[in-house]
């Protein structure tokens, strides 16, 4: 797999990373969808800083979380219900021996797109397939590609207020449109610290994203829109077959 992003891996962007990406309502639709299959054994695939890991936890649920990016796992460990919680520094394929047999796993953001190699993706797959129980759910979310939203993500410097009172001047720039792939940078600046991370994401299309999950053993049974990105996003509900 791919190493994580400075966004998520370097421990000073980790710590800012809660700060600069607002409350997390996106979270919300997932929430409500462990509710709705009745999960109580939860995989959190590439769960960041925790913010969502934590949430189910706090209601009862057993949550595994499991990322590459063992800074952002540092944060998560510092949050109420963080104790909760396993956290598994890694991939996802580093679960499959404990077979955790779970009835959900998730991947929020953009997670889903960070794998830009089939070999990568179709591994992933795999791995989340064999964590879950027969019959149980794999949840993701993906930008649509025909939406071509990264042609809205270059901005200029803006400033965000920290918890701690400093402020940070935030940008972000698209440098490489190579469809599927699209590679952006991210500025921060704290004081005269400039910090940057740059990203490249894939855009799969629903008729592609439908074919890998059947031929890695799942029924894509709904997709749904994301409710926070109305017309942008699609939310795969897939079962194991």
């Amino acid at each position: 797999m791919r190493e994580p992003d400075a966004t998520f891996a370097d421990p000073r962007l980790a710590v800012l990373y809660d700060a600069l990406n607002g409350d997390r309502r996106d979270l919300d639709a997932y929430v409500a969808i462990a509710h709705e299959v009745e999960a109580r054994r939860v995989i959190d695939v590439g769960c960041g800083t925790g913010a969502l890991a934590v949430r189910l936890a706090g209601r009862g649920v057993t949550v595994i979380g499991v990322d590459p990016a063992g800074a952002s796992l540092d944060v998560a460990r510092t949050k109420p219900d963080a104790e909760l919680v396993t956290w598994v520094h890694g991939d996802v394929t580093s679960l499959v021996a404990l077979e955790p047999a779970a009835d959900l796993a998730v991947m929020t953001g953009n997670v889903a797109q960070v794998f830009v190699s089939d070999e990568d993706w179709y591994a992933t797959l795999r791995a989340v397939r064999s964590c879950l129980r027969p019959g149980g759910w794999f949840v993701f979310e993906t930008r649509r590609p025909e939406v071509r939203d990264w042609e809205t993500w270059t901005s200029a410097p803006g400033s965000v207020a920290l918890p701690d009172g400093r402020a940070a001047t935030v940008s972000c720039t698209v440098t490489e449109v190579a469809l599927p792939l699209v590679t952006f940078e991210g500025s921060t600046a704290v004081g005269e610290e400039v910090l940057r991370s740059t990203s490249t994401l894939r855009f799969r299309d629903r008729g592609e994203l439908e074919r890998d999950l059947g031929r890695h053993g799942f029924d894509a049974v709904e997709v749904r829109d994301a409710p926070d990105r109305l017309g942008k996003e699609m939310v795969f509900l897939a079962r194991r077959a």
